[in-house]
């Protein structure tokens, strides 16, 4: 049986919790000390936090985000979308029935950063704004605006906007390749409405990568809860820095079930690098090493003399190339690029699209089972081909390169962005939308793997296209 003090004791944790429980337990293990002290003090009536420990303030963020929290914004778009009926183009049913609207606004929410407080320069997601008709930016002091689009790139998924506003707070942007696993971080946005909620973490990884349903990949991922509406808010480290844009969170059941602590950002200096080639060129142009690539597997591995099944193997060099100029050969297999790992050839394609024409690429590759260091300078990536410039029966076709999001879903080959009305490519029935997978000239990954193959031009042309879920041969003739 236990002592009655301490059953008392229990009984007060039970009640009023440990803190009460453990001051009374003590009093009455020390009757002198208990009849000494006032009966109103033995059980206060509210507990508070001290204000310091052992003589230091308590650590907060609340001094960093009120210097921080003016720069992130919440973002409001608005769409057109006409609502697809037969009936509507029927002039007896609109005459019959004005009232039905013919026309939907689809909204939506999202987050913002303010970079540059003179020029009212705003950085977000390309996600958010895409194919807007009005974004409507709502500062933390409640003023609203309009915003002007200057430019976003949908591979990495960065926008630009500027809004016409005074007396901005901006945002200073860190040296994200600093970052490290387990920094501290702090998510700002306006997750579900919820306009300027600030949620922290830690850095759970940097340079994740391999992600389906993305574009072009070197995210921080954090535990920082990000939710839907955070998408192009601030991620901050204790100094208030952007360290990086917030994109998207995993959860298998989606995202909009909630956050599971498997937040994905942008970092900052890749947002630098695609804001500066928006101001400057209004798109972003990419550099290429003009190879194609193939995984390994352990039957190539073993013939090639590899000791892991890891690494790009190089199935194709393209004339006049960085590649070309480098020495790379069909048959190599590079291993590393500039360092970073590479464990296949769509981790070796994701590294080249994050780099700027004219970067120089230091590859660890194999040859013949032997290792090699080739240095390789980035072409400009081709960003689209007119159909007459391969052949007189694509005449009337552009051809652009896929998304990247789509590539990422292991779809490879180019994609038919224009067919003019009454050319011989629409003719032949080619239309907009579809995506050339390969052709009798030869076969292709990308554009320029598009024009290498009509190196020489075959005298039947037959076309492998995909069109909506459905694959088929067209004869264009």
């Amino acid at each position: 049986m236990r002592p009655l003090p301490t059953l008392l004791t229990l009984s007060l944790a039970a009640a009023f919790g440990g803190f009460a429980a453990t001051g009374i337990h003590a009093l009455l293990d020390n009757p002198a000390q208990a009849a000494s002290v006032p009966a109103a003090s033995v059980l206060p009536a509210a507990a508070s936090l001290p204000a310091s420990v052992a003589g230091q303030p308590l650590p907060s963020l609340a001094p960093m985000l009120e210097k921080t929290m003016p720069a992130v914004v919440s973002i409001n778009t608005k769409q057109v979308v006409r609502v697809r009926n037969p009936f509507f183009d029927d002039p007896v049913f609109r005459r019959l029935f004005p009232q039905v609207p013919a026309e939907r606004i689809n909204e939506s929410l999202g987050s913002g950063v303010i970079i540059d407080a003179a020029k009212g320069y705003v950085l977000t997601n390309h996600h958010v704004i895409d194919n807007a008709d009005d974004v409507q930016v709502t500062l933390a002091d409640g003023r609203s605006f309009s915003a002007e689009f200057l430019g976003s790139d949908a591979d990495t998924d960065v926008a630009l906007i500027r809004i016409p506003a005074e007396g901005l707070t901006a945002i200073t942007l860190a040296n994200s390749d600093q970052l490290k696993v387990g920094d501290f971080v702090v998510a700002i946005g306006n997750p579900f409405g919820f306009s300027q909620t600030v949620t922290s973490g830690i850095v759970s990884a940097v340079g994740r990568s391999g992600i389906r349903g993305l574009g072009y990949q070197n995210f921080i991922q954090t535990d920082a809860s990000i939710n839907p509406g955070n998408s192009g808010g601030a991620l901050v480290n204790l100094s208030g820095q952007l360290v990086g844009i917030n994109t998207a969170s995993f959860n298998p059941q989606g995202s909009m079930a909630g956050n599971i602590g498997l937040g994905l950002a942008i970092p900052a200096n890749l947002a630098r690098s695609v804001v500066e080639q928006l101001l400057a060129h209004g798109e972003v142009i990419r550099g290429t090493l003009g190879v194609e690539t193939q995984n390994l597997t352990p039957q190539l591995a073993n013939a090639l003399g590899l000791e892991e099944t890891r690494g790009a193997l190089i199935t194709r060099v393209l004339p006049g190339s960085g590649a070309a100029d480098a020495g790379l050969q069909p048959g190599d297999v590079v291993l590393s690029a500039n360092g970073q790992r590479i464990a296949n050839a769509a981790a070796l394609h994701n590294l080249e699209g994050l780099q700027a024409v004219g970067s120089r690429l230091s590859l660890e590759i194999r040859r013949d089972g032997k290792p090699l260091t080739l240095r390789a300078t980035l072409h400009e990536q081709l960003r689209q081909l007119s159909g007459e410039s391969l052949d007189p029966r694509l005449a009337g076709a552009r051809f652009i390169e896929l998304p990247e999001a789509t590539r990422q879903a292991g779809l490879s080959g180019v994609l038919v962005a224009e067919v003019a009305r009454g050319s011989r490519a629409e003719t032949s029935g080619l239309a907009r939308g579809d995506v050339l997978l390969a052709s009798s000239a030869g076969e292709f990954n990308d554009l320029a793997g598009l024009r290498a193959s009509f190196k020489r031009k075959p005298p039947q042309l037959v076309l492998r296209i995909l069109r909506g879920n459905r694959r088929g041969d067209l004869v264009m003739r």
